[in-house]
């Protein structure tokens, strides 16, 4: 659904590989504020040049989800976000159309009024575009990104996304490795690097 075949969602962690510094009793029984995550407020970056198509703002951040007792109420609560249409689902995003590809990119659950792009703006790779938030499905502070055959995301197929250059850790944190041109693995942690 939603051209979300491909999607891949990126939670940001400290140099132990937590998205959250802490853990308190609202860790393990309710919500905590979106502000205790590390990602949270962080800037998000375009990932390649283009025009942006799309925007959606106004979307409350709300609280994250640790607890599985905190998660029973959030997923039985799916479908209600599935009728009320793409914002309750994405949150604030921002869609861009790659220049010279013909594909599509969603960057979605953005905090709420930190979008500083327009529909019709040209934007350059790593140009600051908005802020990681908590809006929309989002059970923790994270991004969602998706490649499309097509800005609707209600009609967009997913089509899959390569990583130029990026260290990826698949399990503790001093155990890594560069990739280049490949997606990443299941439940890794990556970084960045810069294309040499």
């Amino acid at each position: 659904m939603f051209g979300g075949r491909y999607a891949i969602d990126f939670v940001g962690v400290d140099e132990r590989h937590r998205s959250a510094g802490s853990r308190s009793w609202r860790t393990f029984l309710a919500t905590e504020p979106p502000e205790l995550f590390f990602a949270f407020g962080q800037p998000i970056l375009a990932p390649g040049n283009g025009t942006v198509v799309h925007v959606h703002d106004g979307e409350h951040d709300h609280e994250g989800r640790r607890s599985q007792l905190a998660l029973v109420p959030y997923a039985l609560g799916q479908g209600a976000r599935l009728r009320r249409g793409v914002g309750a689902v994405a949150g604030n995003y921002v869609i861009i159309s790659l220049r010279g590809t013909g594909t599509y990119v969603a960057l979605t659950h953005f905090q709420t009024g930190s979008i500083r792009v327009s529909a019709g703006d040209e934007v350059q790779e790593g140009q600051h575009i908005a802020n990681c938030g908590n809006s929309g499905n989002s059970t923790q502070p994270h991004v969602h990104m998706q490649a499309m055959d097509s800005s609707d995301l209600p009609g967009a197929r997913g089509v899959p996304m390569l990583f130029r250059r990026f260290r990826e850790w698949s399990s503790g944190p001093h155990e890594h490795r560069v990739r280049e041109w490949a997606i990443p693995g299941e439940r890794v942690v990556v970084e960045a690097l810069p294309v040499r």
